[in-house]
């Protein structure tokens, strides 16, 4: 980390900033240390090279760019004549300071936004998030082996009995400490078919905790590319940092570098006969038992049903069903998307009547009009001001989700953007998402529209008119898609209703409509 001084005049008056939680896992782990021999954010034209090389401007291999990107308008306080002065203040999500950065290079990515680059030093420790406890950096963790050896695991999902014992055999045969690291970089931790939030994450690895008693178990804010090679080699230089001397990897290896030997654990089964897990090939097949998958995992959560204790140690069960509970439990964002006139609104309406009717589930609907006066009340119809809108409806009701309630909403939210960032809010809560594509063609809602609008904005009278005048982004990646051309609402509801009691979210004894 740099030792630069900052003269506390300039950091009162330095530009603020709260930076996406991927830069602010990338700050942190410059802080500590663990990005060495990196000392801050890196500039577009490093970044550049890193991407295309893999080497930092010395020479040194490095996998990934570390930048930061800031709004141009608080870029253009930055770009002074006093280079002494060209200091950014990042904050945590709370407002708080806790770190300062300052900027050698200021590089313009398009109208909106700039890459800074240069140094950055901490002005506050970091007093907010989970599990604040199980911090370290290098240096404090490496006080705490016991033995010369290390073998570094990434925990990025719960630890069930087979890869408990793979960490185990690979722990005895190297005669090495164990050190757990578990990502917190992301909001979800796992693979597509059983993401956790990450605070549960952390629980449930806790929950082994018994299992590992010679393990260092720290969390640190790595977060994924999205590049598995990339992901893998930056994972090594962060274990090495940590004094790893060899990382339990997948089945591909990737993961191994920097000095740290990549270990790829064997395959286990369970074998019937003594309850031990052992090499797959040291079973005979009719006693042997193979681990579950994730997805065998989250369709066993989803529908109530207990983990085997075979498989599964009961505490970290514990922690999976109370993250994971059964669907009809569960909370939920029904989120409806489609154009004016669709018929989206209605549909939605008639799902929440329905609901209350059954009374089996507490629901909310967050009515677009009744959002616009007064959630939104301050927004305009811009593009900007309407992704707002919905993502303010996103929030809130991931927050009805959170706390194990259906929330309901029905815009047309025509941008892919916004609806991913509805759908990562509600998974961020520990909640599900159903997205409902009402796709009914524009001819038909356009026939449809007793306000006038598309007349209106056919003739210019509205600006940025969906369908018209702006684009509407269908979803590829909708739960259901219904077009009201020839269907009753009716017939939609009971669709809806059907699909979310098919899915496990409403009791198998759901309504049905007469």
């Amino acid at each position: 980390m740099s030792d630069w001084v900052l003269p506390d005049e300039v950091l009162a008056e330095a530009p603020s900033h709260t930076p996406l939680p991927h830069e602010l896992a990338d700050l942190e782990l410059l802080l500590c240390g663990a990005y060495a021999p990196l000392s801050g954010f890196m500039s577009e034209a490093e970044s550049r090279r890193v991407a295309r090389s893999g080497t930092l401007p010395d020479g040194t291999a490095w996998p990934v760019p570390v930048t930061l990107d800031v709004p141009t308008d608080i870029a253009g306080r930055l770009d002074g004549p006093d280079p002494r002065r060209r200091v950014l203040r990042i904050t945590d999500p709370e407002g708080a300071p806790v770190a300062a950065v300052e900027c050698h290079s200021l590089d313009a990515l398009g109208p909106d936004m700039v890459r800074v680059g240069g140094p950055v030093r901490r002005i506050a420790d970091a007093a907010h998030g989970v599990f604040i406890g199980l911090r370290a950096t290098p240096e404090q963790a490496r006080t705490t082996y016991t033995k010369p050896r290390v073998l570094a695991l990434v925990a990025d999902r719960p630890l069930h009995r087979p890869q408990l014992a793979q960490l185990a055999r690979a722990a005895h045969n190297l005669a090495a400490h164990v050190l757990v690291m578990i990502p917190t970089g992301d909001e979800l931790g796992g693979d597509k078919a059983l993401r956790l939030p990450t605070a549960a994450l952390v629980r449930s690895i806790l929950a082994a905790k018994d299992r590992l008693t010679t393990a260092t178990v720290l969390t640190v804010p790595l977060s994924k590319r999205g590049d598995r090679i990339r992901d893998g080699l930056l994972t090594a230089k962060v274990a090495a940092a940590y004094g790893a001397t060899h990382l339990m990897t997948g089945p591909d290896g990737l993961g191994g570098g920097d000095g740290v030997r990549a270990m790829v654990p064997r395959d286990l089964a369970y074998d019937t006969r003594d309850g031990q897990w052992r090499p797959i090939e040291d079973i005979e097949p009719p006693f042997r038992r193979s681990a579950l998958t994730n997805a065998e995992i989250a369709d066993m959560l989803d529908r109530g049903f207990g983990l085997p204790e075979w498989h599964t140690p009961p505490s970290v069960a514990a922690e999976l069903r109370k993250a994971r509970p059964p669907r009809r439990h569960r909370g939920l964002v029904l989120f409806f998307t489609g154009l004016s006139g669709s018929g989206k609104s209605t549909i939605s309406r008639g799902v929440y009547e329905s609901l209350l009717e059954d009374g089996s589930r507490t629901v909310s609907l967050f009515d677009g009009d009744v959002v616009r006066r007064l959630l939104s009340s301050g927004l305009g119809f811009s593009k900007a001001d309407r992704s707002m809108n919905i993502r303010r409806i996103g929030f809130v009701s991931a927050e009805v989700a959170r706390h194990g309630g259906i929330g309901m909403a029905a815009p047309i939210a025509p941008y892919e953007s916004d609806r991913a960032e509805a759908r990562r809010m509600a998974e961020a809560a520990g909640a599900d998402f159903v997205l409902v594509h009402v796709s009914t063609p524009l001819e038909v809602c356009e026939a449809r529209d007793r306000k006038g609008l598309y007349a209106r904005a056919r003739a210019g009278q509205i600006a940025e008119f969906t369908g018209i005048s702006d684009p509407y982004e269908a979803p590829s990646d909708a739960e259901m898609t219904i077009d009201t051309t020839d269907m009753s609402v009716a017939e939609a509801v009971e669709q809806v209703i059907e699909h979310l009691s098919d899915g496990g979210w409403l009791e198998p004894t759901g309504m049905k409509l007469t």
